[in-house]
């Protein structure tokens, strides 16, 4: 379960409210609560029909005891009694597993509730709470730390899309990836294929020497019980690649193997905080709205991301997110790259986020904010699907610890930013500083016309 039974008890009006600011069918709540209160009348005839079972097993017993043959009218009037208990705890027992059953499924069914200041709506409601850097136009150089050079001259100019850049540059093959799998799944080769794992690298570096991470690389095919966990499923099957022979599924995100570590597991408190980052490719099979952002690598089916999951005591989760929001700012800024930082409205956070912010990155040659990380508080919604708790005090009752995830970073819209802001008049691509030591080089030259 997902949303606790305790909690949807005590307050189904803040649950129905929450789902509904989700845009999602509150009925659900109601479903529960209705097999809820069937799956404990049927435990109580259970309960009363055990005890008086044990009540004419004993008469039994002692009636024979007193001397009474076993085979005599009252022996027998306890005996059919008792049969007939049976039989109805029988039917019973099958009822309540069925109801349990469908009362699982439906608390996995109902999302985690926003949080009070969440902003109530769509894409319209978002709330932008800061923004870093210039939001260069499409016929602007890039001054930046590099400087303008005799490759810019300071000349007015139009700027390329990244497909375009990309192409020119030899960096990126849509059309031979298409033919290996279908769009939306991009070859990269010569410093395109150098710049991936510039960024990967980096990525990585960065968290674990400076922020403290523990790196861990993960498969990447979950079972249904890891999908389950991290809330996949239920909810996006349908954007999940299957390797059906085997009931596996390929990840969408780290998130899901990395938080899914700790199931059915129970941690010390000196053990929190911990904090993962992982390097994945994801799967994902909704690409987007049909028609949109087709073109170049916007909206892919697999992408390279660097993902940092977070295990934090209840209390101490709400600032463990801006910190983690901060660091994936912080890549964003050695970068050179414009950024803002949306806090998600209700419906655009997800079914299992109580708190989200999105990162969006300038992209000046198609002049568009392009998503590069989502950095959530889950709170205790996945650790109460995966049964991951933690002993406040040794020897103290298990509690629920705080699930908390972000992207640091998605490289298909990071690279796709830095072409088109790197990039010179004569087509020429400068490379972020803090990446020249892992490429070799300083900058890609223009081919010879």
């Amino acid at each position: 379960m997902s949303v606790g039974i305790a909690r949807l008890r005590e307050d189904p009006d803040l649950i129905r409210r929450g789902a509904l600011a989700k845009g999602e069918d509150p009925s659900t709540i109601d479903d529960a609560l209705a097999g809820d209160a069937r799956r404990r009348a049927l435990q109580g005839e259970g309960d009363a029909l055990r005890a008086e079972r044990n009540s004419a097993s004993k008469a039994i017993g002692e009636a024979i005891k007193a001397g009474a043959a076993p085979e005599g009218a009252d022996v027998a009037v306890l005996r059919a009694r008792s049969t007939e208990i049976g039989e109805r705890l029988a039917a019973l027992d099958a009822e309540f597993a069925e109801v349990e059953a469908a009362l699982d499924d439906l608390l996995l069914r109902i999302p985690n509730p926003p949080e009070d200041d969440i902003p109530v709506g769509g894409e319209e409601a978002n709330v932008t709470i800061r923004a870093w850097g210039e939001v260069l136009a499409h016929d602007q150089p890039h001054e930046g730390e590099i400087g303008a050079d005799a490759r810019s001259g300071g000349a007015t100019w139009e700027r390329r899309p990244h497909w375009e850049i990309a192409e020119h540059l030899g960096m990126i093959d849509l059309a031979r990836g298409a033919k290996i799998a279908g769009s939306g799944f991009p070859v990269y080769k010569g410093t395109g294929s150098a710049l991936q794992r510039a960024l990967i690298m980096w990525f990585l570096d960065v968290h674990t020497r400076e922020n403290g991470f523990t790196e861990v690389w993960p498969p990447i095919v979950v079972n249904q019980a890891s999908a389950r966990g991290t809330g996949q499923i239920p909810d996006k099957e349908d954007q999940m690649y299957v390797v059906t022979r085997d009931d596996l599924y390929l990840v969408p995100t780290a998130e899901v193997p990395v938080t899914n570590l700790h199931r059915d597991e129970i941690l010390e408190a000196a053990d929190l905080p911990i904090r993962y980052v992982a390097y994945t490719p994801c799967f994902r099979r909704e690409a987007g709205a049909a028609g949109k952002d087709t073109r170049g690598i916007l909206r892919v089916h697999q992408f390279d991301k660097v993902e940092m999951v977070l295990f934090e005591r209840p209390e101490a989760s709400a600032e463990a997110l801006e910190w983690m929001t901060g660091v994936a700012e912080e890549l964003l800024k050695r970068l050179g790259l414009a950024y803002r930082v949306l806090l998600m409205a209700t419906r655009e956070m997800g079914f299992t986020q109580a708190r989200k912010y999105d990162l969006e990155v300038w992209a000046p040659g198609v002049e568009r904010w392009l998503e590069v990380s989502s950095c959530s508080n889950f709170k205790d919604f996945q650790a109460r699907r995966m049964a991951v708790r933690y002993r406040p005090e040794p020897g103290t009752k298990p509690e629920l610890v705080h699930t908390l995830n972000g992207s640091g970073l998605a490289l298909a819209r990071i690279v796709a930013a830095i072409l088109e802001t790197y990039q010179r008049p004569d087509g020429s691509l400068d490379i972020p500083a803090p990446l020249r030591p892992y490429m070799g080089i300083d900058w890609i030259p223009a081919p010879a016309a």
